[in-house]
């Protein structure tokens, strides 16, 4: 497949992945220009296999696996063994979110393989860190969220909730990308290939910094506020005559437009009880009453007027339906099958492309991989 921006044009990467977190690593490497080489059981990868709503493959499938080849190999065999150690042979990226223990099992854990071959990155995506006491457990994103406080700080008063996309999946793939791109910088100064190890719950745990260092420093425990922040006010949506707009207020100066400008009432801003943001935190009950009997009387796009005027930030709640007419929202061309294409979300990393990248059929180039390896 041809492309335009070819950063990693030449890169051999070879991955045995399934479901996500691997997934988008190896789809970013592609985009970038690298060869992905997608090793699949008989029968597909689990993702392929979710629904069938995007021209018979899977949403998760759909998003992810743009621009790979697929092979299907049985590692549990001799010959499927060995030709996977030759495609290493060549490769500079061994990429695999397996099971606790299968690859060592094999001998393809990353010390061994960097005996066997120097400079070879190789990147283990893993639950938990394989030096603790939890590198047996099974990590599926909503456990990982769970498991790492994400879920305490998420839902409403009442209910924790988890984050409704696989955030767990998607940060560590995003992690174990930059550690690739990292490595190879590396290996470009010192020849050397490197055995990485990204684990989900270092990911998740990462991202629960703040409430972290909020409780470990200052004995506060993150509460859980729904569409409310938890830490800074007020930042919330705020109901109108004809629906709800999000209110984002950061510091005193926005403070003071939002009292003079959106609300008319002036003297809020030296109102005690909301002089800072920790008050207006302590105090979110009665300031919320205020700003409802406002906001409640005004039309949504009344309450915009107001708020771009006073230059500050805001945003509708959108649904689903809202996001596929965005004006805000690209998206790319991919093809599916012989005949068909969708649009997917485009890359945040921009990419240029001369020709669509296609979706893989499950093992689509089996063959031609056997035939260039069996010949190495």
């Amino acid at each position: 497949m041809d492309r335009l921006h070819k950063t990693l044009d030449g890169l051999l990467v070879i991955s045995i992945e399934q479901a996500v977190a691997a997934p988008i690593c190896t789809m970013r490497l592609a985009d970038a220009g690298a060869r992905v080489i997608k090793v699949e059981q008989q029968g597909g990868e689990t993702a392929r296999h979710y629904d069938n709503v995007v021209g018979g493959h899977s949403a998760y499938f759909a998003s992810l696996n743009r621009g790979k080849e697929s092979i299907c190999l049985d590692l549990k065999t001799d010959d499927d063994q060995a030709l996977l150690r030759r495609m290493l042979e060549k490769a500079d990226v061994f990429v695999r979110n397996t099971g606790p223990g299968a690859m060592a099992r094999m001998g393809l854990d990353g010390e061994s393989l960097k005996a066997l071959y120097p400079a070879l990155i190789t990147v283990d995506i893993v639950g938990y860190g394989q030096d603790t006491p939890y590198k047996e457990m099974k990590a599926y994103d909503l456990l990982v969220q769970a498991e790492s406080g994400l879920c305490s700080v998420t839902g409403t008063k009442e209910t924790p909730c988890k984050v409704g996309v696989s955030i767990a999946d998607m940060g560590t793939g995003m992690n174990a990308y930059a550690a690739i791109l990292e490595a190879l910088i590396e290996r470009a100064r010192t020849g050397a290939g490197k055995a990485l190890e990204i684990a989900m719950f270092d990911s998740m745990a990462e991202w629960m910094s703040v409430p972290l260092l909020q409780l470990e420093c200052a004995g506060k425990t993150t509460a859980r506020f729904g569409l409310a922040h938890a830490s800074i006010y007020p930042y919330r949506p705020y109901p109108c005559e004809d629906g709800d707009v999000l209110i984002a207020v950061q510091n005193n100066a926005q403070w003071r437009k939002l009292c003079h400008t959106v609300l008319l009432l002036p003297e809020l801003e030296d109102d005690q009880r909301f002089t800072s943001n920790a008050r207006r935190v302590q105090n979110r009950d009665a300031l919320d009453t205020i700003i409802v009997n406002v906001t409640g009387g005004l039309s949504v796009a009344k309450l915009v007027e107001r708020l771009e005027k006073a230059g500050i930030a805001y945003a509708r709640l959108s649904t689903l339906e809202d996001l596929t007419s965005h004006t805000a929202l690209r998206r790319q061309t991919v093809v599916s099958g012989d005949t068909q294409s969708f649009l997917s979300v485009a890359s945040p990393i921009p990419r240029f492309w001369d020709t669509p990248p296609k979706l893989p059929e499950i093992g689509e180039h089996t063959q031609s991989v056997r035939d260039q390896f069996n010949s190495v």
